[in-house]
This record gives structure tokens, C-alpha cells and sequence, in this order.
């Protein structure tokens, strides 16, 4: 038989997957597929307000423009406290969480119960929403800017600490056993072998998450945690949406200044 007459009798075509991948594959796009469908049919949702979803929405557009102008002069004040509130809960997040990073790096904690304890802390910050560590601060400091500080820093905890830690236990191992055969002390090979080699990690990182604060500290003023987002909250709560308008401007303005902080820090550490 000729070579043409058996590639036309057993042709050979490429398949991405096998046969086994293909079905595997398509039961995991049905599995999602149900279980989109399980948690939607779970929600009681009332789909007949989607009807007129279009025309309130341009009714709301209708009402909120033009933004009143007269009233961005005072937007200022309550801006630049939520500034205040991201950077002062920022600096405290590079405190609390620099010495909680060595605790959950392997290759820097003192035994497995130091370790467990320095991820818990790290899972623990991160597992609560920053508005609810705002509710649970101002239960404890009252309405105001102090517990939208610690509200930021215990949400930051978690996200640095993880990231700085990891950065840890990635480091060169030979400067750090170079530096013990010297006879240094702990302090020492901390100060001098490991922390020049994740420095670089701890200024980005604290840089990307002063960003992130810029965000959620806008919004932390709707549990009365301090900021700007106390008076978004009541000129919602009265329908005055022009002055809505100039606030959310305000806001989107400082998230996109401190975007560019941010990426023009970065690029200068790197």
C-alpha cells in the first residue's frame, strides 16, 4: 500500500486535547455552568425592577448633572482628611506588619507555634472587609478619623505582612549563612542579611497599598469612620445629587493622582 493510500485510510489530526481532557473540561464548564444557576435561582431576586432599570438610571444621570460647582470648595476638607486617614493607616500598617512578617516566614520565625501565630494574623486581617473593621474601630474610638486609621491598618495587616514575608523566604540563603558564620547575632543577620535584600519588596509593596487605602478610605465614612465619604453618605441620603456629582469627581481626581504617585514610586525602586 502506498504511503498516500494509508494517510488516506488513517488520516492524522491534531487534537488539542485528548478525548478524556475534552469531556473533563466540558463537566467543568457544566459544574460552573450549575452552579451559577444554583446561586442565582438562591437569590431572591426581583427581576421585574430590570424593566425600567434603563430609565432610572438615566433619570438619575438627569439629576446629578450638572454638578453643582459652588460646592466644591467644601469637598476640600473632607478629601484631604481621607488622605490623611490612607497615609497615617498606611505608616502604622508598616509597624504592625514588619514584625509580623518575620513571624510567619519560615526561615526567620522562632519555632512552628511563632509561625502559626504570624499567618493567623495575616489570614485574620485579611478576612475582614476594611468596612467592618471601620464599624468595629468606631465601637471602639467613636465617629471620626482614628477609627478609620486603625480601620485601614488592620485591613493593610494582612496584605503587606503576606507579601514581605513571602519576599522573606525567597531571599539568598547564602548571605544570611555567610553572615552567621561570623558570629553575628540574630539582630544582626536580620538587620544586615535579610532585611537589604527585601527592601525593595517592602517600599513597592507599602507604596501599592497606600493606593489601595486612597480607595477604601473614601468609603469608610458611611459606618462614621471619618473622611469624605461622611458627606457622600448624607447628600445621598438627601438627594442632592449635583453635589453627589462634584464629590465623586473629587474622589475619582485623588485615586487617579495617586495612581500615578504610586506607578512613578515603583518605577523608581525598580
Amino acid at each position: 500500500m502506498t504511503p498516500s493510500g494509508h494517510a488516506a485510510r488513517h488520516p492524522e489530526v491534531w487534537r488539542r486535547f485528548s478525548p478524556r481532557q475534552t469531556v473533563l473540561r466540558y463537566a467543568w464548564y457544566l459544574g460552573i455552568v450549575a452552579v451559577a444557576t444554583w446561586s442565582i435561582g438562591a437569590l431572591d431576586i426581583a427581576w421585574f425592577f430590570f424593566l425600567d432599570a434603563h430609565v432610572q438610571a438615566l433619570d438619575l444621570v438627569t439629576r446629578m448633572w450638572p454638578p453643582d460647582a459652588g460646592y466644591a470648595r467644601k469637598v476640600i476638607g473632607p478629601l484631604v482628611e481621607t488622605i490623611h486617614i490612607a497615609t497615617l493607616g498606611t505608616a502604622a500598617t508598616v509597624v504592625v506588619a514588619f514584625p509580623v512578617a518575620f513571624l510567619a516566614a519560615r526561615n526567620t520565625t522562632f519555632n512552628s507555634f511563632t509561625w502559626f501565630i504570624g499567618r493567623f494574623i495575616l489570614v485574620a486581617s485579611r478576612s475582614v472587609n476594611t468596612v467592618v473593621w471601620g464599624l468595629l474601630f468606631v465601637a471602639v474610638f467613636g465617629p471620626g478619623p482614628m477609627a478609620g486609621i486603625w480601620a485601614i491598618t488592620f485591613r493593610s495587616v494582612g496584605f503587606l505582612g503576606k507579601l514581605v514575608a513571602e519576599a522573606i523566604e525567597e531571599i539568598d540563603a547564602g548571605v544570611v549563612e555567610a553572615i552567621e558564620a561570623t558570629g553575628a547575632s540574630r539582630l544582626q543577620v536580620l538587620w544586615i542579611g535579610i532585611l537589604p535584600q527585601v527592601l525593595p519588596v517592602i517600599y513597592g509593596t507599602t507604596v501599592y497599598r497606600w493606593d489601595i487605602n486612597i480607595r477604601e478610605s473614601s468609603v469608610l465614612g458611611f459606618v462614621g469612620a471619618g473622611g469624605i465619604g461622611i458627606v457622600l453618605y448624607a447628600a445621598i441620603n438627601q438627594f442632592r445629587w449635583q453635589e453627589v456629582t462634584v464629590i465623586l469627581i473629587a474622589v475619582f481626581g485623588v485615586v487617579i493622582l495617586s495612581e500615578f504617585i504610586s506607578a512613578a514610586v515603583r518605577r523608581r525602586i525598580t
